[in-house]
């Protein structure tokens, strides 16, 4: 197949997404998620008034965020990441350089512990594919802890859960259920959701889709 030239200047969909990559280089950013929050808003110029005003979080649980105090739930990185237009991953877990991620059961890599906004332990999770550069989906496995505060969470996006270990209850809008190893669940993130371990401890696979 002959292929066509292409005029100056052009990029394809697939260019656009990934950007200059390296194959196979770097590994990725480990910093702090409160040092990249507060990299990202000082890079954009942005107020702590500013992001309380698009987020509705206090400017005082904003700085403590920051100072990694309190380690942010999901659906608080996606606000987040809407109010300073950057993308969720990027906070999540660093900046890809990478065209693809394949990741053994070995190098699964921690990213953080998320707390209710009483400092409760909710969950824990790594990421499965921090590498990969202008993606849309994050894939991670997270330990589950009780949620007996019962806290909601509402953002952007999508998220898929596939039950690994334990006994999930899943709270949308006044619906419950109980998921056993090998149940799963689909639901829009703008949806009021709550996704916890019924008792003890639970492991589930969840992908989310920044939307």
């Amino acid at each position: 197949m002959v292929e066509h030239e292409k005029p100056a200047g052009y990029k394809d969909r697939y260019e656009v997404l990934t950007g200059n990559i390296e194959h196979g280089a770097g590994a990725v950013d480990l910093e702090a998620i409160g040092d990249r929050i507060r990299s990202i808003r000082e890079e954009k110029g942005i107020s702590y008034d500013e992001i309380s005003a698009l987020t509705g979080f206090d400017v005082d649980t904003l700085t403590r965020i920051e100072a990694n105090e309190i380690q942010p739930q999901l659906g608080t990185l996606v606000k987040l990441s809407k109010a300073l237009d950057s993308a969720f991953s990027r906070l999540l877990s660093g900046v890809g350089n990478r065209l693809y991620s394949v990741t053994r059961k070995h190098e699964r890599m921690p990213v953080t512990r998320s707390t209710s906004t009483r400092g409760r332990k909710l969950y824990s999770y790594q990421s499965l594919a921090p590498e990969v550069q202008g993606r849309h989906m994050e894939s991670l496995i997270v330990d589950l802890e009780e949620n007996p505060d019962k806290e909601v969470s509402v953002h952007e996006g999508e998220e898929f859960i596939f039950v690994l270990e334990g006994t999930v209850l899943v709270r949308i809008e006044k619906d419950e259920f109980e998921l056993e190893p090998g149940d799963s669940v689909y639901y829009l993130s703008t949806t009021p959701h709550m996704v916890a371990a019924k008792k003890d401890r639970a492991r589930i696979l969840a992908v989310l889709y920044e939307g």
